[in-house]
């Protein structure tokens, strides 16, 4: 590879990477089908059950049955995991970076298959999937750099004043113990990836559990870690129902800790279990958003379309990070407007694969039947639909989950102001004045990410004011999207996340480890 994918390379792709994932997709394809077991101890291990996962484009393409987990295996999971904690907490940390890295360079090397996967699997469109494959693999890295210029969280610390005894004073960070990691189905290799990493590097050991809906990814995930030589037992993986094994992952006596990525309700209640029973319990969650962007009289309106459209219907809106509600000037709302109107009509949906479609369809059926139920709420509540606002069911759309992207002015009085709808659907409001759009943005209990269209000298105000932990000021590549490991940490306020602090910032790695102080008198 003569180039190093980023998100940045979906903006000015070089042909290599078309060749490649093509040639990756037909590889994929010709495997289809397949079973999938369940990794825990080492080995693979089969479930009670197989589900069926199929591609959300096509409904009739069965992409491969995948062994869900019981209760049992749940148990199987973490007893794995406690018992290989003791060696692999002792593993020096140069030699549990250099398997991680391992890790993320097979991730690496695999990134065309593993992208053509994931748009098979999530909908995603090429770009899209290959942006995700490839920052699972910068996760590894950049916790593994993390790790050692942190010097393992290992401080000397002055000794103590005594004339009569030296005393030696240290603080070290230490890992808990079996660390549970929940993933979402929008980001299911990336959002796995990254807990994962940092879990491992500080010495803890691992149970995933990936979503229902997307179950290939997680597998992939640790046919990697595997391959990299990670110790039995050290990682394990689960697929399968929530319902079925989620609550015996949180109650079990030998979760040590958890990091969750999704909806705000479930990550409440995970984090409330955790700090009940015996003693409070880490609980790393990011919980979403119902993010805004403030478009002033001062914008660059091209730079703002291009922003907005990409932020809000990207992936279909099935970001944490997708662009939900448009504060816009009066001023400008006309031709604004009218621009994203006119980026809307030249968008090409249809199925992933194909090169020349910008946009998929949304992951799963549920999705679907809430698209359709929001738009009937937006009507019904008053709303003006200015773009979209259908199902897509003309001849082969009509086997996938297709929506056409929505444009709704809206009451401020409706509710749908104020729910997450993971969904390409944009409310927008014409405000009188900055102040206004900055009181409206921030009226939400999640505070995940903002983005602003205006004057150079209005930023300082917008980064001063607004209740976001991920804010973007003049981005033509997403109002607010995009984060990258190493470029931008990723984290939410207020609802949005449970620690205050961001994905590959500073200071995440050490919500991995407790820390201990140590005298010692000679």
């Amino acid at each position: 590879m003569t180039f190093k994918l980023t998100y940045a390379t979906m903006f000015d792709p070089p042909e290599e990477l078309h060749t490649r994932f093509e040639a990756a997709m037909k590889r994929v394809l010709a495997q289809l089908g397949g079973s999938y077991p369940l990794y825990i101890a080492g080995a693979d291990r089969t479930g009670p059950a197989l589900l069926e996962k199929r591609n959300p484009a096509d409904q009739e393409q069965l992409l491969g049955c995948f062994a869900a987990a019981s209760t049992a295996e749940a148990d199987a999971a973490l007893t794995a995991a406690h018992g290989a904690f003791p060696s692999w907490k002792r593993t020096p940390a140069r030699v549990r970076a250099r398997l991680l890295r391992r890790v993320g360079e097979l991730i690496a090397e695999r990134v065309y298959d593993i992208a053509a996967a994931l748009t098979l699997e999530v909908g995603k469109n090429r770009m899209e999937a290959l942006g995700e494959a490839q920052e699972a693999a910068d996760f590894f890295q950049t916790y593994c750099d993390d790790f050692e210029q942190a010097g393992a969280f290992e401080r000397a610390l002055p000794d103590d004043p005594l004339k009569s005894h030296a005393s030696h004073n240290r603080s070290v960070l230490k890992p808990y113990g079996a660390w549970v990691v929940i993933t979402p189905f929008n980001f299911p290799i990336a959002l796995a990836a990254g807990p994962v990493a940092a879990a491992l590097i500080t010495g803890n050991t691992v149970v995933l559990k990936g979503a229902t809906a997307t179950p290939w990814a997680g597998r992939l995930l640790a046919d990697c870690i595997r391959d990299a030589g990670i110790p039995p037992g050290a990682f394990n993986y689960l697929s399968g129902s929530s319902a079925a094994i989620g609550a015996a992952l949180i109650d079990h006596p030998l979760t040590a800790a958890v990091t969750f990525t999704g909806s705000f309700e479930v990550g409440r209640q995970i984090a409330a279990k955790l700090q009940g029973g015996d003693y409070p319990r880490p609980c790393i969650a990011e919980m979403g958003g119902k993010n805004a962007c403030i478009v002033t009289s001062g914008a660059d309106l091209d730079r703002a379309a291009s922003g907005i459209l990409r932020s809000a219907f990207g992936m279909g809106g099935q970001k944490c990070s997708a662009l939900s509600r448009l504060y816009v000037d009066r001023q400008v709302a006309e031709p604004l407007i009218a621009k994203l109107l006119g980026q809307l009509g030249s968008l090409n949906i249809g199925d992933p694969a194909v090169r020349g479609n910008w946009l998929g369809p949304v992951a799963v059926q549920s999705a679907y039947q809430d698209f359709a139920r929001f738009v009937t709420e937006l009507r019904a509540g008053g709303a003006h639909l200015l773009a979209g606002g259908d199902q897509l069911k003309d001849g082969a759309l009509a086997r996938g989950f297709f929506v056409r992207p929505t444009l709704a002015e809206a009451p401020l009085s409706h509710p749908l102001w104020q729910k997450e709808m993971f969904l390409p659907i944009l409310m927008l409001h014409r405000v009188t004045s900055r102040d206004e759009a900055m009181q409206l943005a921030n009226a939400s209990p999640l505070g995940l990410t903002a983005g602003f269209y205006g004057a150079s000298d209005e930023v300082p105000w917008f980064q001063e004011h607004i209740e976001a932990g991920v804010t973007y000021a003049n981005r033509p590549q997403g109002a607010t999207t995009g984060a990258w490991p190493g470029y931008q940490p990723f984290g939410g306020w207020k609802g949005s996340g449970t620690t205050g602090k961001a994905i590959a910032s500073f200071y995440y790695l050490p919500q991995y480890l407790r820390e201990q102080s140590q005298t010692v008198v000679e």
